[in-house]
């Protein structure tokens, strides 16, 4: 049996005009607050660009948390956390050749003038300032310096020197540098064979004069030692009378007659007067 639909029946019951108008201002409300919000989290803060009012403010940076920005303008965020980034760049030495150079850089914006830094240096002012800093830096300094230098004694020297140098540029630019590492420093292969040899001469020499010196010593103790006993032995041949020699001669005699193994004493009939000890020993 067929089934008759009343074409005048709508599908869906109509809304009341006034609550299709509240539908509609919730749904703007709504949209309007999440587009209305940030958060900035922790490490991070944030720049404000009003567009329809002066462009990037440059007298307050937004710390943490959350905050109300109106829609047609935008809220920049950068972290201002420490951060570390790697270079390796290829540099050449006093005498002209090339050294390989690989070094770190601490680093973070300068919080209070972080619109400033958006305004002239741009989100990437890493790329832009820092690294081409650190190149410039380090070329000049390590061009002051020799191969050997840069391998062995000098490289504190030289990883003060960059960072000063760089700190020097960036903090001008709205950049804090806390700190640059240089990791490692490769030689030409050739160089640096020749630099370990020479190093081990070196120390080769170093060791053979310290056992000389050493033998020296050891030589001059032997000599102030026998000169002293030397003059020791003068001085008691010197001392030793006959007169002394027989009393020592009757003190040893009187404490060996003391002894149990002693027999008989023979009071002056040994040679010079001592006395003679006869007994069965």
């Amino acid at each position: 049996m067929a089934q008759n639909y009343n074409i005048n029946t709508p599908k869906f019951p109509k809304l009341p005009g006034k609550g299709l108008s509240l539908l509609v201002m919730g749904l703007f409300l709504l949209i309007l607050f999440v587009k209305s919000t940030v958060t900035i989290r922790s490490g991070q803060a944030g720049v404000l660009y009003k567009t329809f009012s002066g462009g990037v403010v440059t007298q307050e940076t937004f710390g943490e948390g959350f905050h109300f920005v109106a829609p047609w303008n935008k809220m920049i965020i950068y972290a201002v956390r420490q951060q570390e980034v790697f270079e390796k760049m290829s540099v050449l030495s006093s005498n002209g050749l090339e050294i390989k150079l690989d070094a770190s850089a601490w680093f973070q914006p300068d919080f209070q003038n972080l619109g400033k830094l958006h305004q002239e240096k741009g989100e990437d002012y890493i790329d832009r300032i820092l690294l081409p800093t650190i190149r410039s830096a380090a070329r000049s300094v390590v061009g002051r310096y020799t191969p050997e230098q840069l391998y062995s004694s000098k490289r504190d020297a030289i990883q003060k020197e960059i960072f000063e140098e760089a700190k020097k540029i960036v903090s001008s630019q709205y950049i804090q540098l806390n700190e640059i590492l240089v990791r490692d420093v490769t030689l030409p292969p050739t160089i640096k064979e020749a630099i370990e040899r020479k190093l081990r001469q070196e120390q080769e020499a170093l060791e053979y004069e310290f056992r000389l010196v050493k033998a020296k010593k050891e030589a001059e103790r032997q000599k102030i030692d026998a000169e002293g006993k030397a003059i020791a032995n003068k001085i008691l041949s010197a001392s030793l009378t006959d007169k002394i020699l027989k009393e020592k001669g009757i003190e040893a005699t009187l404490k060996l007659a003391a002894s149990p193994n002693s027999k008989v004493v023979v009071v002056g009939s040994g040679k010079d007067g001592l006395p003679i000890i006869l007994g069965n020993q």
